[in-house]
């Protein structure tokens, strides 16, 4: 799907430029509630797919396959992180063998939901990695939920299900909030659950709508009405509203914003699943955006920080360290492609092809 790929190198690219340059897109964290949403969606509708073609989820499979994809390239930035904070005398790399540490076991947003004053200097040197924790849990969680939805639940009912799921996290970020409360609902894969399970609700909602259905009609088309809109309100929310930092914490988006969001993410994503003609898709489809999007947009998203913290210690400043942190992290995100992430992706899918005929023989000779 070349466009939803654009979409990943566009929040990847915009959550950099935070990170860099937070005056100029105070909203730029955005960025990673456009990836919640998009995995959601993404890993829903890989399971509800198998589910339907095997009438099972290997689940043991499916971890194994995401190990694959995510676990050896988060170990070597975290392995490179490390031996930097031991051999070099680099003031803003100081210790990040502890922030290494927390992030190769993917528990650095817990750590930081737990402080409820400024973030200590435990996770500093890999801070962005506290959603890269969330993904995980929900990972962990998810597939063993929607199996049991699919198993026991009418289908009609599990939309119901899913649906309220995506509710809860607003109810219990409500509960919640205080000022003091920010950074446990900000990281708590419980108070982000939402957007990645909005993601979910729309993979769950197209599954249901055969080809021929009129609702699958109707919303294709406004999908493609509200796309721009869309887009729009997710640019305006980068440029003009603070998220994080004391000047973001207010209590409407750390109760329902953080869903409203999702919602409107999910606009964009339904938009470009079923308008691949409209001129948002178009775009995102070039060959540019979607290449980097598809290989290179997790390798960019783990080496950005670390990279950025190297240059600034290094004395790159002002204006110079944005593009020298896209051209850096372009760099070492290639590297982690070609020498970690896609030799074992080259193995992985002779592995599914293996398997697949056994189910489809299995399923023929049951019925």
């Amino acid at each position: 799907m070349a466009g939803l790929d654009g979409l990943r190198t566009v929040a990847v690219v915009l959550v950099i430029v935070y990170h860099v340059e937070p005056e100029l897109v105070p909203g730029g964290s955005v960025g990673v509630d456009v990836f919640f949403t998009l995995s959601g969606f993404v890993i829903t509708r890989l399971l509800v797919a198998e589910y339907a073609r095997s009438g099972r989820i290997g689940l043991g499979a499916f971890y194994r396959r995401r190990w694959r994809r995510l676990g050896p390239a988060m170990l070597a930035m975290c392995a490179v992180t490390a031996l930097l904070s031991v051999a070099l005398p680099l003031p803003l790399f100081d210790g990040a063998w502890v922030a290494a540490a927390l992030a190769a076991v993917s528990v650095v947003n817990l750590v930081r939901a737990g402080e409820p004053g400024p973030y200590s200097d435990l996770t500093t040197s890999l801070a962005h990695t506290w959603s890269l924790g969330v993904e995980e849990q929900f990972y962990l969680a998810w597939p063993l939920l929607l199996l049991v939805l699919l198993r026991y639940v009418a289908a009609r009912t599990v939309l119901v299900w899913v649906a309220v799921l995506c509710v809860l996290p607003v109810i219990w970020r409500t509960a919640l909030w205080d000022p003091g409360a920010a950074h446990r609902i900000y990281n708590g894969p419980d108070t982000r659950a939402d957007q990645l399970l909005v993601g979910a609700l729309l993979a769950v909602v197209l599954a249901r709508l055969r080809a021929d259905d009129p609702r699958l009609a109707l919303l294709r088309r406004w999908a493609g009405r509200l796309c721009w809109p869309a887009l729009a309100l997710l640019g305006l929310i980068a440029w003009r509203i603070p998220i994080t930092g004391a000047s973001g914490w207010n209590p409407f988006w750390y109760t329902v914003g953080f869903l409203a969001t999702a919602v409107v993410s999910a606009t964009v994503v339904a938009a470009l699943d079923l308008c691949p003609g409209t001129w948002p898709s178009r775009l995102l489809s070039t060959s540019v955006p979607a290449w980097v999007g598809r290989n290179l947009s997790y390798g960019m998203y783990l080496w950005h920080y670390p990279v950025i913290r190297l240059l600034a210690d290094l004395g790159v400043r002002g204006d110079r360290l944005l593009p020298a942190g896209l051209a850096m992290t372009a760099v070492a995100a290639l590297a982690s492609y070609a020498l970690v992430e896609r030799p074992l992706l080259r193995r992985d899918p002779l592995r599914v092809r293996r398997w697949e005929p056994a189910v489809a023989a299995e399923r023929s000779s049951a019925l």
